[in-house]
């Protein structure tokens, strides 16, 4: 987890007042002493954080007011403030349930006052867009607002991370394990010093950690050629892209418990800070390109700061650059082994176990991990799109899944690109020209709710009218100047679109349509999803999860309306 120079970040900061065992000697305190009005330990931290919480609520109320005087760069610096006087307090957050309560509170109302519900995007919604062949249009309404704690989300392994403890085992390390790491340090393109504890993380990774480390070879493939070329234009040494395997385990969704988020997990101040956008309709800190890019270009700001000391900017990357500092002035000296002691233990962990997984990924076979093959580059070419278009119209007109159109555009908090601006959106490799192609078809206005569906041979524009409920002229306005002998896909308006037209199972040429394409409605119930939904209904998931606009596997809410096809007549075989 990342933060802004010279303040905010890390989950467990310095040691406190916490971490010190109350003195147990009131027996021996006569009666009347004034040592008897002595705090412990623990009323002491709890006064801290009643202090921490008033200083933070002050900053965002300040940062309220200026919002509503429109001093916007003013709100956003006193929200951030108040992030930075929780996290830069020197108190272990998760250690207090009131503070960590406050904290995540305090990242939602921040989250709410800068994206406020007026300014929510529209967004189609593909279960209210299906007609029943009127070919009338349909009104679009403003989604629920969307808040960090409501987004699917992964967890950070940092999170974990913080909590690791070495067994002896893993701490055993020879004078002979020294020495080999000296020697593959020399094929790491940045210096550091070697430690014992270094070892001790590579032990763990040769053992109870192994399915981690392999896992994460294999998935660093994914964003690693990226990386590296990134790494590399903003002068940053290369090896360290293997920050993020230890930051996120490689998933652009990885979020921690506080509200850092994305490969390199940046929270919302930081993020603003190196230019990521954090809107309504997009968080760039999901992006692998513009976090990547961000990344970078803070490692190197916080190595300038060390004076090329990358072990520190990386202490500084976990923990913040006011606790690397203070580290510093407590040590008396500028060195990461130096202010071991004096920084927080998620931090402690954190660089050698970054240095561990730098030296393992050099030589893999060396340290046990054989055959393990990374995955290949993320394949994909980009469309600049004008207005709001939603991802099932991207996913039909290449091809592909919605999942799969999610998965290479991260940032995207809804299923639709941003309205009223452009957006270069990301589509299966090879997939750039067809997509633009039909993009081309369709008006600007009409790119949330559009659809595209494909052609079976023998087909011609009125059989296609006919199964959709889509009038003819419609179809050829739509359409124009496309030879259906060779076009696979046409473009229809989803007003007009019957349920037919979404089923996966094609009509034949000729063949007649149902006499009743209407819906069946249930309500979920706790623990629902499409996909267990349709099980006992023997539906095809994909079909249910179209018609209602979400994936198959998302957790439904109770009570929460799903629509099914009506046209199958099938009985559920089981509700659980």
């Amino acid at each position: 987890m990342t933060t802004s120079c010279p303040t905010l970040i890390a989950r467990l900061l310095l040691f406190t007042v916490l971490a010190v065992p109350a003195i147990g000697v009131y027996g021996q305190i006569p009666e009347g002493s004034s040592a008897r009005d002595i705090p412990t330990a623990v009323q002491r931290a709890d006064e801290q954080v009643t202090k921490v919480i008033a200083t933070a609520e002050d900053n965002f109320r300040k940062g309220k007011l200026n919002l509503e005087d429109n001093k916007r760069d003013q709100a956003r610096a006193d929200f951030d403030k108040a992030v930075d006087t929780i996290l830069e307090s020197g108190l272990d957050v998760r250690a207090s349930q009131r503070l960590q309560g406050f904290y995540l509170e305090l990242v939602e109302r921040i989250y709410r006052e800068e994206v406020p519900l007026s300014r929510a995007p529209v967004q189609a919604n593909v279960s209210e867009l299906v007609a029943q062949n009127t070919g009338a249009g349909t009104q679009k309404s403003d989604p629920p607002q969307i808040g960090f704690r409501d987004q699917k989300f992964e967890p950070s392994p940092l999170d974990e991370l913080s909590k690791l403890v070495l067994t002896e085992d893993e701490k055993n390390v020879s004078t002979a394990d020294v020495v080999a790491l000296e020697q593959a340090k020399q094929n790491v393109n940045f210096g550091f010093t070697i430690n014992p504890l270094i070892q001790q993380y590579i032990n763990y990774y040769q053992g109870r950690g192994r399915s981690t480390m392999e896992s994460g070879l294999r998935k660093s493939g994914r964003y690693m050629k990226l990386a590296r070329q990134i790494f590399k234009e903003e002068g940053v040494p290369v090896d360290i892209t293997w920050l993020g395997q230890v930051e996120s385990a490689w998933q652009p969704k990885a979020m921690s418990w506080a509200a850092a988020s994305g490969l390199w997990q940046f929270i919302p101040g930081t993020g603003r800070q190196y230019g990521l956008k954090q809107t309504a309709w997009i968080d760039e800190r999901n992006s692998f390109e513009q976090s990547t890019r961000a990344s970078a270009r803070y490692l190197k700001a916080l190595a300038a700061h060390y004076r090329g000391d990358w072990e520190l900017a990386m202490g500084a990357y976990n923990t913040g650059q006011g606790n690397i500092d203070r580290g510093i002035s407590r040590a008396g000296k500028a060195n990461f082994w130096a202010i071991y002691p004096f920084i927080a233990q998620e931090t402690r962990n954190y660089v050698p176990n970054i240095l561990a997984t730098i030296l393992i990924a050099k030589n893999p076979e060396k340290y046990g991990f054989k055959g393990i093959r990374p995955e290949p580059p993320l394949a994909y070419d980009v469309v600049q799109v004008s207005n709001a278009t939603s991802l099932q119209l991207v996913a039909e007109s290449t091809d592909t899944s919605v999942d799969h159109i999610r998965s290479l555009n991260p940032e995207l908090k809804r299923e639709v690109t941003p309205r009223g601006e452009a957006y270069n959106v990301r589509v299966p490799g090879g997939k750039g020209k067809q997509f633009y192609a039909i993009l081309k078809r369709i008006p600007a206005e009409r790119r949330d709710s559009a659809r595209v569906i494909t052609v079976t041979p023998g087909e011609n524009l009125q059989s296609v009218a006919n199964r959709t409920g889509v009038s003819l002229a419609q179809l050829q306005a739509m359409n124009s100047g496309v030879d259906l002998s060779s076009a696979s896909k046409l473009v229809v308006p989803n007003s007009g679109i019957r349920l037919a037209s979404m089923n996966l199972r094609r009509a034949k040429p000729g063949a007649a349509e149902p006499a009743n394409s209407g819906l069946t409605k249930i309500r979920a119930r706790k623990g629902d999803t499409i996909a267990r939904i349709a099980a006992a209904r023997n539906l095809d998931a994909t079909e249910v999860a179209r018609l209602n606009g979400v994936t198959a596997q998302v957790e439904l809410r109770a009570g929460q309306e799903v629509k099914l096809p009506a046209t199958s007549g099938a009985t559920p075989s089981r509700r659980r």
